[in-house]
C-alpha cells in the first residue's frame, strides 16, 4: 500500500469537513495535527478544535471518522482530540487567513 498516496486522499476528504461556524475546512484552519496510516489501513488522525467549549466537539470528529473510514484503503480509523499545543489562529494556512480576511 502507498500510505502517502492515502495520506493524500484523507487530506482531500478532511478538506470536506467544516466547523460550522468558520466557512473554512479543518484541514487549512490547521485543526489537523497529525495524519498516520498505517501498511495494514489503519489510520490514527491527531486533531484539535479551536476550543474546548467548540459547539462541533462531538460531531466533528465523528465526521471526521466516518469520512476517513469511507476511504477504500482505510480499514479503520481512531480519531484522537488533542489540546496540545493549543490550536493559534498562526496554525492556519495562507488561503484560510485570506478567506476570513485576516491580515498576519
Amino acid at each position: 500500500m502507498d500510505t502517502d498516496a492515502v495520506k493524500e486522499q484523507i487530506v482531500d476528504v478532511l478538506k470536506s469537513c467544516y466547523d460550522p461556524e468558520i466557512p473554512v475546512n479543518i484541514y487549512e484552519m490547521g485543526l489537523i495535527y497529525e495524519i498516520d496510516v498505517q501498511q495494514d489501513g489503519m489510520t490514527n488522525i491527531k486533531m484539535t478544535l479551536t476550543s474546548p467549549n467548540c459547539p462541533a466537539a462531538q460531531s466533528l470528529p465523528a465526521e471526521v471518522e466516518t469520512k476517513v473510514k469511507d476511504l477504500e484503503q482505510v480499514s479503520d480509523a481512531l480519531i484522537e482530540i488533542v489540546w496540545e499545543p493549543t490550536w493559534h489562529i498562526d496554525m492556519m494556512t495562507e488561503d484560510a487567513k485570506l478567506e476570513l480576511g485576516i491580515d498576519y
